[in-house]
C-alpha cells in the first residue's frame, strides 16, 4: 500500500490530514467542468478593490500634485528640483499609475476566469507588495496608517488568503495536462 493510500484511506473525505505526500499536492484536479469556487470570486473582485484603489489614489495625486511637489522640493532641495518639469512628472506618474491599474484589471479578468498564470503573478505581485512593506517598516520606520499604506497592504493579504486556496488552486489547475501544460 502506498503513503497516498494510506493517507486517503484513514479519513473520512471532508478531512485533510496533518501531513500530505507532496506528489498528492502537485497532481492537477483534471476537473473541466468545476464550478467557479468562492475563493476566486473573491480574489478577483479583492483585485479589482486593489485596482479601484489605486484608481482612488491617481485621482489624489492628480488634485494634490503642488503639494506633493513642495515635500519633493523640501526634501531633495531646489536645486535638484529645477530641471524637473512638474507638469510633465504629473503625467508620467498618472500614465504609469493607469498603466498598473489597468494590469490589475486585466489580472482580475484572467484570475476570474480561471487562469493559473494569472493566480500565481497576481500572487507574485503581493508578495512583493507585502514584502516592500515590511521592509519599508523596518528599514525607515515607517508607520502603517489608514491613509499610506494599511489599506493595499490587507488587499495584498486577503489576495493571498484567497488565491493560495486549496479550492482556487484546483479551480485554476482543473485543465492542465500530466506535464502542467494548458488544454
Amino acid at each position: 500500500m502506498s503513503a497516498e493510500t494510506v493517507a486517503a484511506d484513514h479519513l473520512p473525505p471532508d478531512k485533510i490530514s496533518a501531513f500530505e505526500v507532496a506528489g498528492m499536492l502537485a497532481r492537477p484536479e483534471r476537473n473541466p467542468g468545476m464550478q467557479r469556487p468562492l475563493t476566486i470570486s473573491v480574489g478577483a473582485a479583492l483585485v479589482l478593490s486593489r485596482m479601484l484603489a489605486g484608481i482612488i489614489m491617481l485621482v489624489v495625486i492628480w488634485f494634490e500634485w503642488n503639494v506633493i511637489m513642495a515635500a519633493a522640493t523640501e526634501a531633495v532641495g531646489k536645486e535638484a528640483m529645477a530641471a524637473v518639469d512638474s507638469d510633465l512628472a504629473r503625467l508620467v506618474v498618472i500614465a504609469g499609475g493607469a498603466l498598473l491599474c489597468a494590469f490589475d484589471g486585466i489580472l482580475a479578468f484572467f484570475v476570474w476566469r480561471g487562469r493559473n498564470l494569472a493566480r500565481v503573478l497576481v500572487m507574485i505581485l503581493s508578495v512583493v507588495s507585502v514584502s516592500s512593506s515590511f521592509a519599508t517598516w523596518w528599514a525607515q520606520d515607517q508607520e502603517l496608517t489608514l491613509q499610506s499604506s494599511l489599506l493595499p497592504l490587507a488587499l495584498d493579504v486577503l489576495i493571498l488568503l484567497a488565491l493560495s486556496s486549496r479550492s482556487a488552486a484546483a479551480y485554476a489547475r482543473r485543465n492542465e495536462r500530466r506535464g502542467g501544460r494548458d488544454v
